[in-house]
């Protein structure tokens, strides 16, 4: 008990110490893969070491190399932050060491996962009885979705595919529109799908209704899916929920919406208009480490059909103990997995209904003021209709785009990551975490000035 308590009291010290460096220091790491590699120690020890001194070794070795993702003034990728509860309940997910997969083996986690998910599927606004499963990110809960609505539209189509795999079965009709994030993609693969329709989109990247209804009536009545999108990654912009899924229902088409941010738009009054018709989808998938801001690995998949999710993802063991009434194991890919229940739990207790409703408000609002400040920037035009968190913007041309965010990066007081949108060079800002404030976005906003100043 010493040495762990020692180690743990270590990695707390540091922790504390790492977070209070947010406010101040810079967003890109200082050191490179390389300096980390010689600090860490590339041989390995023939002898053991004090649990505490690898831990001292780890803290002060990895810090330098550490890029600041928790930072307010991180807006590379749709990332989030962690959201205290969360962060708090995480180490102690850790430290419980729960295996969460079975109903009777950790009922403490099972039941965090059942109270989650009821409140998940109420303040999102989806129907009451929907499984939720919890997986490692939105590209296994795209997976997760995608594999239930795959089974159900080929037993539809008279395929029996758990039993007789998919050589040999009709194929499957997969439409999509063509600003789908590369996740979609890649669960198709995974899924033996290959490659899917895509469908023509409007400049802000929202699927274009009559262009689906098109699709789905080329080629007959087939085993079809259709995926909409919630949250464009670089408009931010939402597929006409309403009009799209009634063309899928009538083609039998089974309707999944990726929604890996911004199906959260539902929890915000203001917002909900946003998702206005989602709910009557097959599937949702979304991250909860997202806009939510749970620390990492912590996806959710939700199924309409609480069966067709089990069929796709249930198992059967000798060895173990499973519940009649159905386990986690059932909604999920993985046979072990960490209590990441434990973590939606603790952010949402905390936040409450509102406390998740005025996030979103102020996530919207900061996007808002990057707008307004980069569009009075000479030179600079922002590219999207800001509707939610994320803002597109030029510099004139690719050439003095690039330079802008080669600057902004060496200046460090925010990491903004460029894009391609539309075959042009796009500064592309993401805001996500909790912790983001007014003075934030006004120190952002004076270093893309800078930047921009000097390209």
């Amino acid at each position: 008990m010493d040495a762990r308590e020692a180690a743990l009291q270590r990695a707390y010290d540091h922790a504390v110490r790492w977070l209070a460096s947010l406010s101040d220091r810079r967003v890109p790491a200082r050191a490179s893969v390389d300096e980390i590699v010689q600090a860490l120690g590339a041989e390995l020890p023939d002898g053991p070491s004090t649990p505490a001194d690898v831990v001292e070794l780890m803290a002060t070795a990895c810090e330098p190399g550490l890029t600041a993702f928790p930072s307010g003034r991180f807006y590379g990728f749709v990332v989030g932050g962690s959201e205290p509860a969360a962060l708090a309940a995480d180490w102690l997910v850790s430290a419980w060491d729960q295996n969460s997969v079975m109903r009777s083996v950790s009922p403490a986690h099972t039941a965090a996962e059942d109270i989650a998910g009821t409140w998940l599927l109420d303040v999102l606004g989806l129907p009451a009885g929907s499984a939720v499963g919890f997986t490692t990110g939105a590209t296994m809960a795209n997976f997760t979705c995608l594999a239930a609505g795959r089974d159900a539209v080929l037993r539809r189509a008279g395929w029996n595919v758990a039993r007789d795999g998919l050589a040999g079965g009709p194929p499957v009709h997969v439409v999509v529109g063509e600003d789908r994030h590369m996740a979609i993609d890649l669960a198709l693969r995974y899924l033996g799908l290959g490659e899917p329709e895509l469908v023509k989109s409007d400049e802000q990247g929202r699927i274009e209704p009559e262009a689906l209804r098109h699709a789905l009536a080329v080629g007959g009545q087939r085993a079809t899916m259709v995926i909409l999108q919630a949250g464009d990654i670089h408009s931010g912009a939402f597929d006409p929920f309403a009009e799209t899924i009634t063309a899928a229902r009538e083609a039998d088409a089974w309707v999944h919406i990726d929604g890996a941010f911004g199906l959260w738009a539902a929890t915000s009054p203001t917002y909900a208009h946003l998702t206005a018709g989602c709910a009557r989808a097959d599937s949702w998938a979304t991250d909860a480490h997202k806009t939510l801001n749970v620390p990492y690995d912590c996806g959710l998949a939700i199924v309409r059909d609480a069966s067709a999710v089990r069929a796709a993802m249930g198992l059967h063991g000798d060895y173990l103990i499973q519940d009649e009434h159905g386990d986690p194991i059932d909604k999920v890919p993985e046979l072990s997995r960490r209590g990441r229940a434990f973590t939606v739990w603790a952010a949402l207790r905390s936040l409450g209904r509102s406390g998740v409703a005025d996030l979103v408000d102020r996530l919207c609002r900061h996007a808002s003021s990057f707008a307004t400040g980069i569009a009075g920037i000479d030179g600079a035009t922002v590219l999207n209709d800001v509707v939610f968190t994320q803002v597109c913007a030029e510099f004139g041309n690719d050439e003095r785009t690039e330079q802008v965010l080669t600057r902004l990066l060496d200046d460090g007081t925010a990491w903004i990551s460029g894009s391609t949108w539309h075959g042009r060079r796009v500064m592309r800002i993401s805001v996500s975490n909790w912790s983001t404030t007014d003075d934030d976005v006004a120190r952002t906003l004076d270093a893309i000035r800078r930047a921009a100043a000097g390209a």
